[in-house]
């Protein structure tokens, strides 16, 4: 039985561990990933990569100096069936990709509203909080609602939007966007959440678009996918996702006349955690490698910012900075307790 060890850094001391998975909140990806990296631990990271777009970068800016394997769990870029759905895009399938829209639509459940209360028996809470600011203990803060705080988590964007995003972005070839415009608020739940519950979010880039479409108090969506991908052509249409109607993950392709032409459904396996462990093995680069999760998480973290300050905002792609808005420009890192050390290049 493997043992149960309360400080992280004990086990990447532990010279018999090679590799490590951070299966934290979002707050802990970033911290995580880069103490690993200087243990000389290859990572397997859950998504969202990071919390915020600085630490994504930090990350991948550790993987490179360390030379460490970093895996993003993004699953879809490991799935047989969207693997070659993509390849079909690229080849030309639908022509020239001018467009693609990810949604997540969804029932989540009203957390209600809950007072602050003494923090339960064998929890570390002070390590749990980690970096960030330390806030008296409430069951709608901790697991699993910790996800709509802005202190630890990044909503449904981050949670579960990622994962839609990350295969438009591919299927798009499209790198990170110049502009992001849109409106995210919060609707339809009165309780402690603080994230949107519905966003629609729009990523610009030069000669290409993508949309992103999020309701989790509303499960109605365009056919046959609850959350999933469309893919817009100058000579047809590619639908990517899990289809209800089989319950596996596949595609369908759309001739220009909107004829299905093409379709699989694949058997629901990804093997990503595969393609990590074989990567560790022969260092070559994972299917959702950390500059990879880092571009598509930072979509997130962009669209979060529209949502907190209810602006569009302007991008620079190579300096990965916000230029003209120093209250958007905030969002793009975070404070850090005063016993913890900022994160540096």
């Amino acid at each position: 039985r493997p043992p149960l060890i309360g400080d992280l850094r004990r086990a990447l001391d532990d010279k018999s561990v090679d590799a490590v998975v951070i299966a934290a909140p979002d707050h802990w990806h970033g911290p995580a990933t880069l103490l690993a990296c200087e243990a000389g631990k290859d990572v397997y990271v859950e998504k969202p990569a990071s919390h915020n777009l600085r630490e994504g970068r930090l990350m991948v800016e550790a993987a490179r100096r360390h030379k460490r394997v970093v895996q993003v769990g993004t699953q879809a870029r490991s799935r047989p069936s969207v693997q070659r759905a993509i390849e079909l895009v690229h080849a030309g399938k639908i022509g020239k990709v001018l467009m693609a829209k990810a949604w997540n639509v969804q029932l989540r459940d009203n957390i209600g509203r809950k007072a602050d209360s003494p923090v339960p028996k064998g929890v570390d809470f002070d390590t749990w909080t980690g970096p960030a600011p330390h806030l008296p203990f409430n069951e709608n803060r901790f697991h699993y609602n910790w996800h709509w705080n802005w202190h630890y988590g990044t909503g449904d964007m981050g949670n579960d939007g990622v994962h839609q995003m990350d295969i438009a972005r591919w299927a798009l070839g499209a790198g990170v966007p110049v502009e992001v415009a849109g409106s995210a608020r919060k609707l339809f739940f009165d309780d402690d959440q603080q994230t949107p519950d519905t966003m629609n979010i729009t990523f610009n880039y030069p000669g290409k678009v993508m949309q992103f479409e999020m309701r989790i108090w509303n499960p109605y969506r365009m056919g046959d996918i609850e959350n999933g991908v469309e893919v817009y052509g100058s000579d047809g249409m590619m639908q990517i996702g899990p289809f209800e109607s089989t319950g596996k993950w596949g595609f369908r392709l759309f001739d220009a006349k909107a004829k299905l032409v093409m379709k699989e459904d694949g058997d629901n396996s990804d093997g990503h955690a595969r393609n990590f462990i074989d990567c560790v093995r022969s260092r070559k680069a994972p299917a959702a490698e950390i500059e990879i999760g880092h571009t598509s998480t930072l979509h997130c973290h962009l669209g979060n910012i529209v949502a907190r300050t209810g602006r569009n905002i302007r991008f620079d792609p190579k300096t990965e900075t916000i230029a003209q808005d120093a209250d958007a420009a905030r969002y793009l890192k975070r404070e850090y307790r005063k016993h913890w050390s900022t994160p540096r290049s």
